[in-house]
């Protein structure tokens, strides 16, 4: 056992090595955290195998090293989306990571591949230089292709790596993992037994570097070129003709232009103040505010600077979207802004500052229930910044068994909220609805109804919205619950105890499973457990308002 936790460390202290570049890169070690990490090794479980390598490696690596740690299969049985980012890439993370590892559970599924590319994105992998070491004693089981995803990262990062440690595979399962470090240039360690793995990272770990290769002779100086000048485009961009030059928020897009005069391979795109330095040859430049553009053809030739002037024709529109005159900005409201020669309406929440193409501005506020519409005239140069009133109340609900009681707050709680005037055929229009205590609504005024469910349990309660008013709306059920055991039943179901006139008696709920527990209005109900042999059993109870009823069946 010794010899195979010196063997993992030494798979471990890849990370402080060259050869996995944590010296000069930052690095994110994802460890496998499902089920199947409970498997022993000389009769100790992998996990702890691991835990304690993690723990005296990392105590060796140099402060200034940014590691991260990763792990899936931690949090949730059968789950493909258990994957978490516990510790970031940081420099003197070691006591982090190793605490983090030590209270994993270990109980999940093996979503190594979206992990790999979670912690390739968290790495920014396509900006600057990354490596990640996936540490895996199983195969992927959530449908991820990890060959796949090697070659995509290989062609869209900068210089991504990936290390694969396998823990306990055959070499058949080895392959099928080892595809991830091979795509991306890096190395798959096979770990099927101590002698293997140990062989193994003692090769990795222990082979010298290359010796340097020797510096080429200098090329003879070239002959000194003309002088050039630094920038030879230097455009300036306004909102309206005699404006001042717009230098934030800005973007510059640069385009070769085709023999045709379209647009060709994108060259580069800038931001802000921009000066610019392009090879002679006819471009596309397209200049961007908002949701304001503008574009312009443009020939440079060498030793020329040019200065184009954008002109935008565009304004500023500031939004504020409140409930009531006076409220609060609401942040999760939507702006929705149809503006000139807009494909699209653009959508923006909460404080909205834009700047738009010149015109009529249809400007459409949601705020729950509540809707405004509004067409703004702006004009290129100015700004334009006014309040927008959907006009709501602000209603919470809430569900007690009675009045005063104790309030609902399990599962099966829903409100559903309708008008209150019915119409012509003597139903009413429903506006919406949420589930759980605490419910929230904004609503523009009116009469209402609120149909509230607590399982078994359905009260139907009016209510007034006023605009800009706090409800705070308390429905009391009248309702008990009532729980429910019967010893070996395939079925529990739950009927009115009176018959209707022909015998029968109404069904009010069922579950199939020997226990049942649920919210019930108070009354009086027959309970019938049925067993997998079609018998039968019937029990009777009363349950009453703001109390627990409990029967037994058998």
């Amino acid at each position: 056992m010794a010899g195979l936790l010196r063997s993992v460390a030494a798979a471990l202290l890849l990370l402080s090595m060259t050869s996995l570049g944590f010296a000069a890169n930052k690095v994110i070690i994802i460890l496998d955290a499902s089920g199947s990490m409970w498997a022993q090794i000389d009769g100790k479980p992998k996990l702890e195998i691991a835990r304690e390598s993690l723990r005296t490696v990392l105590q060796s690596v140099p402060a200034d090293d940014e590691i991260g740690f990763m792990a899936y299969g931690h949090r949730e049985k059968g789950s493909c989306e258990d994957i978490e980012l516990i510790v970031p890439p940081q420099a003197g993370s070691a006591s982090a990571i190793s605490a983090a590892a030590d209270s994993l559970k270990f109980l999940g599924k093996t979503p190594l591949t979206a992990a790999v590319k979670q912690a390739a994105e968290a790495l920014r992998y396509t900006e600057d230089k990354a490596t990640v070491v996936l540490i895996t004693d199983g195969l992927e089981t959530c449908e991820g292709d990890p060959c796949a995803l090697g070659k995509e990262l290989e062609a869209s990062g900068v210089d991504f790596t990936a290390d694969v440690v396998g823990f306990g595979l055959t070499a058949d399962e080895g392959k099928q993992i080892a595809c991830l470090a091979d795509n991306t240039g890096g190395k798959y360690i096979q770990a099927s037994d101590e002698q293997a793995l140990q062989e193994a990272l003692v090769e990795t770990v222990a082979a010298p570097a290359p010796a340097p290769e020797p510096a080429p002779a200098p090329a003879p100086a070239p002959a000194p070129e003309p002088a050039k000048p630094e920038f030879n485009l230097l455009p300036t961009l306004v909102l309206a003709e005699g404006g001042d030059p717009v230098t934030d928020g800005n973007a510059w897009e640069i385009y070769k232009a085709k023999s045709d005069g379209t647009r060709g391979d994108n060259v580069t795109t800038e931001y802000g103040a921009y000066k610019g330095n392009l090879e002679p040859g006819d471009y596309i430049i397209v200049a961007r505010d908002g949701e304001a553009k503008t574009e312009q053809k443009l020939k440079i030739e060498a030793g020329q600077v040019y200065s184009p002037l954008f002109t935008l024709n565009a304004g500023t529109l500031i939004i504020h979207p409140r409930p009531s005159a006076g409220a609060d900005v609401v942040d999760g409201a939507a702006v929705v802004v149809d503006y000139p020669g807009a494909d699209n309406p653009a959508t923006y929440y909460g404080t909205t500052k834009v700047v738009l193409p010149a015109g009529d501005e249809k400007v459409t506020v949601t705020i729950g229930q509540g809707v405004v519409s509004e067409t703004i005239p702006l004009a290129a140069g100015k700004t334009v910044e006014k309040d927008m009133i959907a006009g709501v109340g602000h209603v919470v609900v809430n569900a007690y068994y009675v009045a005063g009681g104790d309030k609902a707050d399990g599962s099966g709680i829903g409100f559903k909220v309708l008008k209150a005037k019915k119409k012509i055929d003597g139903t009413r229009q429903e506006v919406t609805y949420a589930y759980g205590p605490d419910s929230k609504f904004d609503l523009p005024p009116d009469d209402y109804v609120l149909i509230t469910t607590v399982d078994l349990a359905v009260v139907e309660q009016p209510f007034t919205v006023k605009v800009g008013e706090f409800d705070d709306v308390k429905v009391a059920m009248n309702a008990g619950v009532l729980a429910i055991t019967a010893p070996g039943a395939s079925k529990i179901e739950i009927f009115e105890a009176k018959k209707d006139i022909n015998g029968n008696r109404k069904s009010l709920g069922y579950a199939y499973d020997q226990k049942y527990q649920a919210a019930i209005a108070a009354g009086d109900y027959a309970v019938v457990s049925e067993k997998s042999d079609n018998s039968s059993k019937e029990g009777t109870v009363t349950v009453k308002a703001g109390e627990r009823a409990e029967l037994t069946v058998q």
